[in-house]
């Protein structure tokens, strides 16, 4: 399993079965920069009921517009710019046949979905995939230090298309 593939997954919404699903996804994905935060965060669940982790889930990726797991809003906000980016990405996401499920086109899920199964993603998610993140996951530390999905949004980081290709080239 594709450590993006596993992250999109642990960014999902929770149902029974997907600790374990997450748990066989670390032994198949093999090395990676994201791998540790993945591996705390299931650590973190594990210790969770599934009623609690949908609470988690909801709190973080749903009720927190400011921390919104939405790569296009973190940057604009409701505007114009955002509608022409996810149109572009939405493009992007039908022809790599990335399904959104459900979510809008410049969610985590679907995006992290997408950078797994593309060599060369769109320009504009490359560029401002890792700023997005970094929103996402100081406004949750902020608001919630203690919280799993903290180790996520960490781990996305470490995805991101310009920071996985400096870490490639042993920059960072």
């Amino acid at each position: 399993m594709s450590i993006y593939i596993l992250l999109a997954d642990a960014f999902g919404y929770p149902y029974t079965g997907l600790l374990d699903k997450l748990k066989a996804g670390l032994l198949e994905a093999g090395p990676s920069p994201a791998r540790n935060g993945v591996e705390a965060f299931v650590k973190k669940i594990g210790r969770l009921t599934l009623a609690e982790w949908e609470e988690l889930a909801t709190r973080t990726l749903d009720l927190s517009p400011a921390a919104a797991p939405y790569i296009g809003f973190q940057i604009w906000g409701e505007s114009y710019p955002r509608g022409e980016f996810m149109s572009k990405l939405n493009r992007a996401l039908l022809e790599a046949n990335v399904e959104t499920e459900g979510e809008l086109p410049d969610h985590i899920v679907p995006a992290l979905r997408y950078l797994g199964a593309v060599a060369e993603p769109l320009p504009e998610l490359a560029e401002h995939f890792e700023g997005a993140v970094k929103r996402m996951a100081a406004t949750l530390r902020e608001k919630d230090r203690g919280n799993p999905y903290i180790d996520l949004f960490e781990a996305a980081l470490r995805l991101a298309p310009q920071t996985a290709g400096r870490e490639m080239a042993g920059l960072r």
